[in-house]
Parts: structure tokens; C-alpha cells; sequence
């Protein structure tokens, strides 16, 4: 990870990244080591990866990381977010990064390549309403080679349990207070210092015109993705990670 042009080190910006969102996931690692598990499993350690509503390119990273020969395209709509992605993977032949918005029609002709091994994403996809997540799982099928596999890691809450689901959230946001209180970046926090950052103010400015603060959408339980998953065409789809409120749902082709 290197320095902007402009004197900006985006690995350091990386690193803060990965440190407000633990505060809010502190098994984030987890799930990301069981999707590279899962991806090495199924379609070996030379992967041609997707990487969905990349953020900064976390995954990438991670992807690169473990499997050096992997080539991944990072795509996402988020313009300050994409500005990160884009300095730290300057001159990486091996990475492409992509500005679409996964709500478009078309959004997919934008792609380097018509086909996948694996699709990845991860903490991105509940900000999509029901309906238009499940377009979006009609789309990936295609992009996904025959024995390839989807892997969605996000927040997956059970309806069926909510008390449950109250003493877990009760519990995890307790713990938060006692870490902000401790100094630890939320995302508010992160954002405000992000905008500070002179290459990146611009893209800050136009991500909240495009986005505002916050996105609202949907979340359903991993029962839902891995139905919706089968109904696109996915040969078979499970839970292979969960959380108390996330879940990891794999799809194969």
C-alpha cells in the first residue's frame, strides 16, 4: 500500500478503515478468513475474483494477500471510497477497479470480464432494498463459471428470534460505548477525518451529495439469500459462517 500522488497515505487510511469497522464487527476477520477458505476450497488459489460494492477493497487485499497469483476487479459506486481502492492498488497489474451502480440494468457491462470464479462481498449489500437484491442475485448467476461459487458476508438477523436478537444487540453495543469511551473511531468519526484529507475531500464531498450519510435498506436471514440464491440459478446455496447477527451465505454454480 502506497502514497497518493498528493502525499496521501492510503495505507494508513486502509488501516483506520479496518479499526472502525472492527469496532462495529469485531469478528470481521473471521469472516473474512472463512471466505478465503472457502475460495481456495472451491476454485484453488489462482482465483479471477469480483469483488462487490468493494469499499476501500478490503477483500482484495486480503485476496491478494493469501493468493498472489489471484487478479481481482473491485467495483463500487462510492466515489470516496473507490479513491481509496484506487490509491492503494496503484500499478497492480493485478487489480482492476470499476465505478458502477449495482442498481442499474446494466451495471455488469462495465466489468473487465465476462466470467468469475468467485464473487465476493462483504458488510455491503443490506443497504440494497429486498426486490433489487434479488435482481442483483438474478445478475451474478451469469457472472459466476460453472462450479464457482458467491459468498455474501453481512448482517443477517433472525425475525424469528427477537429477544434473542435484543440481548445480543443490547450486549454488542455495550461493549462498543466502552471502546468509544476508550477512544475508538466510529463512523461518523471516520468519515469527518477523511474529509480533512486534502486529495480526498472531493470525493468525500461528492460521496455524501451522492449517498448522505448513511444508506437505508433492507436486511433478511441467511434462509432468504440461500432461497434467493437457488432461485437465480445457484446450484446450491447454505450458511457456511454466522455470527449472532451475520452470516456468511454461500452460493455455488
Amino acid at each position: 500500500m502506497g502514497t497518493g500522488g498528493g502525499g496521501t497515505d492510503f495505507g494508513a487510511w486502509q488501516e483506520s478503515w479496518d479499526r472502525q469497522q472492527e469496532w462495529y464487527m469485531p469478528d470481521r476477520e473471521e469472516r473474512f478468513r472463512i471466505m478465503l477458505d472457502m475460495t481456495e476450497a472451491l476454485v484453488g488459489t489462482a482465483p479471477r475474483v469480483l469483488d462487490l460494492a468493494c469499499g476501500t477493497g478490503s477483500i482484495t487485499d486480503r485476496v491478494l494477500r493469501r493468493f498472489p497469483e489471484a487478479r481481482s476487479t473491485a467495483v463500487d459506486r462510492d466515489p470516496a471510497l473507490l479513491a481509496l481502492a484506487r490509491g492503494t492498488f496503484a500499478g497492480d497489474a493485478r487489480v482492476d477497479v470499476v465505478d458502477a451502480d449495482l442498481t442499474a440494468p446494466d451495471w455488469y457491462e462495465a466489468l473487465p470480464h465476462a466470467t468469475y470464479d468467485v464473487v465476493l462481498t462483504a458488510t455491503a449489500l443490506h443497504w440494497m432494498p429486498t426486490e433489487a437484491l434479488r435482481t442483483l442475485y438474478g445478475q451474478l448467476a451469469p457472472l459466476v463459471r460453472e462450479g464457482g461459487a458467491f459468498m455474501n458476508a453481512d448482517h443477517m438477523p433472525d425475525p424469528e428470534t427477537p429477544r434473542v436478537n435484543a440481548a445480543e444487540r443490547a450486549l454488542r453495543h455495550a461493549v462498543m460505548d466502552q471502546a468509544r469511551e476508550a477512544g475508538a473511531q466510529d463512523w461518523d468519526a471516520w468519515w469527518a477525518a477523511l474529509a480533512e484529507e486534502p486529495e480526498l475531500a472531493g470525493p468525500v464531498a461528492a460521496r455524501m451529495k451522492l449517498f448522505g450519510a448513511h444508506s437505508e435498506g433492507d436486511t433478511q436471514p441467511p434462509s432468504w439469500h440461500a432461497a434467493t440464491l437457488r432461485e437465480a440459478g445457484f446450484a446450491e446455496a447454505r450458511t457456511v459462517w454466522a455470527s449472532p447477527s451475520d452470516a456468511l451465505v454461500l452460493g455455488l454454480r
